[in-house]
């Protein structure tokens, strides 16, 4: 691991290798019910010490749910999965009030948006009135009911699901509710060792069942305020601005990288800059996190990405290698 043997960046007692260590014991949590999955492991603890939200979209059974149900256990939060389904009211998501009969007055009854991690499973299959209702929620971290304001608990994690492949009954999500994912990932089949271990592994044994938690939600919140004070170097912040410039003026994109995707980038590559033990951010950082980061929020031009959503995805993929590749890469950013 590369560490340094600087103190916290904020005020406290952690250290970068500190902050290594407790996270390193979260990934190999999540990573023992994951098999073969370090990568989406990481992107979702990323999200939620960046205090963003995670789009996983991939077939059925590949484990979206098991992610993020790992993530909560391992760091002893509350957990509320919801089904969006086409029935599903924007009520079910933020909570309603309800009239007291014997207080004689209405008390809000809180919905399944008020836990640490919410699983918004297949979340386009609900109208975009239902879908809207977790903006707020997602943005300012908290609901507003008849006027009155309610927050969500924290750390706060949206982990929304949706299959890419059955678009039937589907709305899809608008670019304003995209733009609030921090990351948008693919989970992808394991590979055929871990897949055969799971099925050793999982016959007769849940292995959520066996995951301890290995911090509380409290000592989450002290990682995302180290994690927030990370240092970025003016010359680093030039380099993320310059590369969602360049998706703004791109002659192959309709839609480039907006104002909160700049934002959003550099605090993911905080948050990676402090998982690898440093209490300061490289470009490597941006770069490795620009295709999650940006990918779901860009739209490309007909003739560039074509019909196919596939195709699409893939012309995206080939446009921000070379949007990477066109923009200078700011040298002696270690200050």
């Amino acid at each position: 691991m590369t560490g340094t043997n600087a103190g916290s960046p904020a005020s406290g007692t952690l250290t970068a290798e500190g902050f290594a260590r407790v996270t390193d014991a979260i990934l190999d949590a999540v990573g023992s019910v994951i098999d073969g999955k370090p990568d989406a492991v990481r992107s979702a603890l990323v999200c939620l010490l960046a205090e963003g939200h995670l789009l996983i979209e991939d077939v059925p059974g590949v484990g979206k749910t098991m992610l993020a149900r790992a993530l909560a256990t391992s760091v002893d939060a509350t957990v509320r999965r919801i089904q969006f389904t086409p029935d599903l009211l924007p009520g079910d998501v933020t909570g309603v009030s309800v009239f007291n009969p014997v207080e004689r007055e209405f008390e809000f009854k809180p919905g399944a948006v008020f836990a640490h991690i919410v699983i918004a499973d297949e979340i386009n299959r609900s109208s975009p009135k239902t879908q809207s209702a977790l903006l707020e929620a997602m943005e300012e971290r908290q609901v507003t009911v008849d006027g009155r304001t309610h927050y969500v608990p924290e750390p706060f994690l949206v982990v929304a699901t949706q299959n890419p492949l059955e678009m039937e009954g589907t709305y899809a999500l608008p670019e304003a509710q995209r733009d609030r994912f921090m990351m948008r990932i693919s989970m992808g089949y394991p590979d055929a060792r871990s897949e055969a271990l799971m099925l050793r592994q999982r016959d007769t044994v849940n292995p959520l069942d066996r995951l301890a938690p290995v911090v509380s939600a409290d000592q989450v919140t002290g990682l995302i305020a180290w994690a927030r004070a990370v240092h970025v170097a003016p010359a680093i912040e030039d380099y993320a601005v310059a590369l969602s410039q360049a998706t703004r003026t791109h002659a192959d994109l309709r839609l480039g990288a907006s104002p909160r995707a700049t934002l959003q980038l550099v605090r993911a590559a905080k948050v990676w800059a402090a998982l690898d033990g440093r209490a300061f951010v490289i470009p490597d950082d941006i770069t490795s996190l620009l295709l999650p980061v940006f990918a779901h929020r860009l739209i490309p031009t007909r003739s560039a990405g074509g019909a196919r959503a596939g195709t699409a995805a893939d012309a995206i993929t080939t446009i921000l290698e070379r949007v990477a590749a066109s923009v200078r890469v700011p040298i002696a950013a270690r200050q």
